[in-house]
């Protein structure tokens, strides 16, 4: 077992992608904070999605990191939505209810389409 984190932020414009690998955890923590500071600073950004299919483990401290993002992001308006969470991550999350279960998605594709029938919903004119 490894306690390394792997970081990789993709993306322009207002929607960025931040894959995270290995572990989020007390020893780690500070490097994702770090990696996401730029993200989370540029005013562009409205959408941050944590692809999480790599994430083996997350401790409070973790949380803590996720926690932030979407305090960062949702005081202007923004989203955090988190995707492809393996089954212990997803259960850390609904234990202490870090991330609400409508912005929880098992791929990124499924997150696409939650955010496009959002976008067409706004569209449309039915966005309440």
């Amino acid at each position: 077992m490894t306690d390394d984190l792997r970081i990789a932020i993709e993306g322009s414009g207002p929607k960025r992608t931040c894959r995270l690998a290995g572990h989020l955890d007390t020893h780690t923590y500070q490097s994702a904070d770090s990696e996401l500071e730029p993200v989370l600073a540029d005013a562009s950004v409205n959408l941050l999605v944590l692809d999480l299919s790599d994430l083996e483990y997350i401790s409070s401290a973790g949380l803590r990191t996720v926690f932030r993002a979407r305090k960062s992001l949702g005081s202007r308006g923004g989203k955090v939505l988190v995707a492809n969470p393996q089954p212990q991550i997803r259960k850390v999350f609904d234990l202490v209810k870090a991330v609400p279960f409508s912005e929880i998605f098992s791929s990124t594709a499924e997150a696409d389409a939650y955010l496009d029938a959002m976008q067409k919903r706004v569209l449309s004119g039915d966005d309440d």
